[in-house]
């Protein structure tokens, strides 16, 4: 929301308090649009005194960028002909004219969205309905490539159980000031979490940055986190404030963090325990309160235990731990989350996408995906850009690993662990994991320790125990 300090009252009296909604506030073109982009919002409520100046931006943008989400201008200009172009260029629910009272603003937002949900409710049932009925595609299967409603933690989509579990416990974090440490392989959405978890907090109306740690010097990484005086160092030609600093209040995310040198790793803890800010080339030491979320595409755990990364600086770090599975492990994700990035797709590149067919559905919910949640949507992406309008995307618009899955081949089903005590049980998954991974790599013992987080070494010696032999 956009707004002056009037508005922002009366929708925090009608929206927070009476109908419990979720209000974000923003001052500028660029945070509305940095907001728009990571969290789901229902609503834009736009307000400014010049109908000619960032109101019309503001709208014109949010109707190209996401045309589904209704728009209402508030404006203290009298003229009606002003107000009557710009709520038509930029196809807004309606224009208010300040002063307005907090009723009068509870009854337009709740029929804007009233609108809005039986608009996306029309389009659901009218691509099921178009779906259900072209049997020369679905035969009599029933269709199966929109499910809705799906579940959402912002920007996330799921229906599997371990994302409910885990989104549960994100929200949970989220009303908390403790530290987070998010842990997952890339392409599973750890950005996405950490946004999500900050926009969910008490902080959501306070900065959000993101910082990636891997692949800069120590020096560099202090720069940019801690901050430098004039001068602290060659090409040094002015004071930069850092990140830390910069977020006061509000949350930073530091990506890849596994990535970071001991010697900076004690900077890092040092941050954490006092929140002492010291840039560089400065002697004195300022203070920031900010919440850290980390996020580590390797276990931390295993990098502590071989004494590459620090336990206490690990331990303060993972105040919540939010593992994220790979896609692989929740394959029951991918029809929900291939029609979201249909849809996304399809407004983006102006491209009439009727649907996916079933039996390429079938397909991409068979696929391995060592990219995760990432190589979907570019998957989703590029079938979108060779299929044609008012069609559906069809087996043969799908990359050739993923259009040659046999789907007369058994899928994968869960496994019973067999053992009597605990060591049995687990030496058995063990053995079945390991397995299992051979065969999928055709018994690239490189391959497949790789997708195993082992070394070569590592898996001939499982090879070995469990005398696994190639069939």
């Amino acid at each position: 929301m956009t707004a002056d300090k009037q508005i922002i009252q009366a929708a925090h009296e009608v929206l927070v308090a009476e109908n419990d909604c979720r209000l974000i506030t923003c001052e500028s073109e660029r945070e509305t649009f940095g907001v728009l982009a990571d969290v789901d919002c229902d609503l834009l409520i736009c307000s400014d005194d010049r109908l000619k100046g960032k109101s019309d931006n503001i709208l014109l943008n949010a109707r190209i960028k996401y045309p589904s989400m209704p728009r209402i201008l508030i404006t203290g200009e009298a003229s009606s002909d002003a107000s009557l172009e710009i709520t038509s260029r930029a196809a807004a629910f309606v224009y208010l004219i300040k002063p307005i009272q907090a009723a009068q603003l509870e009854i337009v937002v709740k029929r804007a969205l009233e609108i809005s949900e039986l608009s996306k409710r029309h389009r659901l049932l009218s691509r099921e309905l178009k779906l259900s009925i072209d049997d020369n595609i679905f035969q009599t299967t029933k269709s199966e490539n929109i499910k809705s409603p799906w579940s959402r933690f912002e920007k996330l989509i799921y229906v599997s159980p371990k994302m409910d579990e885990l989104c549960a416990l994100a929200r949970q974090a989220a009303a908390t000031e403790i530290p987070i440490l998010i842990q997952g392989e890339t392409g599973t959405g750890k950005e996405l979490m950490a946004r999500a978890v900050h926009y969910n907090s008490s902080r959501k109306n306070s900065p959000l940055h993101v910082q990636n740690c891997g692949g800069f010097p120590d020096d560099v990484l202090h720069s940019e986190l801690f901050g430098h005086v004039e001068g602290a160092f060659p090409g040094a030609l002015s004071s930069r404030l850092g990140l830390f600093r910069a977020s006061d209040g509000g949350t930073i995310f530091l990506d890849e963090i596994s990535e970071v040198s001991p010697a900076f790793q004690v900077s890092l803890l040092r941050f954490l325990q006092e929140g002492e800010v010291k840039p560089l080339g400065s002697d004195e030491t300022l203070f920031s309160d900010v919440r850290v979320i980390a996020a580590s595409n390797r276990p931390l755990e295993n990098l502590v235990k071989q004494g590459k990364f620090r336990q206490d600086l690990y331990y303060r770090l993972k105040g919540f731990q939010l593992n994220i599975p790979p896609l692989r492990q929740r394959l029951e994700d991918v029809p929900a989350l291939a029609t979201h990035f249909l849809e996304r797709a399809s407004e983006v590149s102006g491209r009439h996408i009727l649907g996916i067919a079933m039996d390429a559905l079938k397909r991409l919910s068979r696929h391995n995906y060592p990219g995760n949640v990432r190589e979907l949507q570019m998957e989703i992406n590029r079938c979108v850009a060779v299929a044609g309008d008012d069609s559906y995307i069809l087996t043969r618009h799908l990359s050739e690993s993923i259009a040659n899955i046999d789907l007369d081949e058994e899928a994968p089903a869960d496994f019973d662990v067999d053992g009597a005590t605990l060591k049995e049980m687990v030496e058995s998954l063990e053995m079945h994991l390991v397995s299992k991974a051979l065969e999928r790599h055709r018994w690239n013992q490189k391959r497949a320790a790789d997708q195993l987080g082992l070394s070569r070494v590592g898996i001939a010696n499982k090879i070995k125990r469990y005398k696994l032999k190639e069939i």
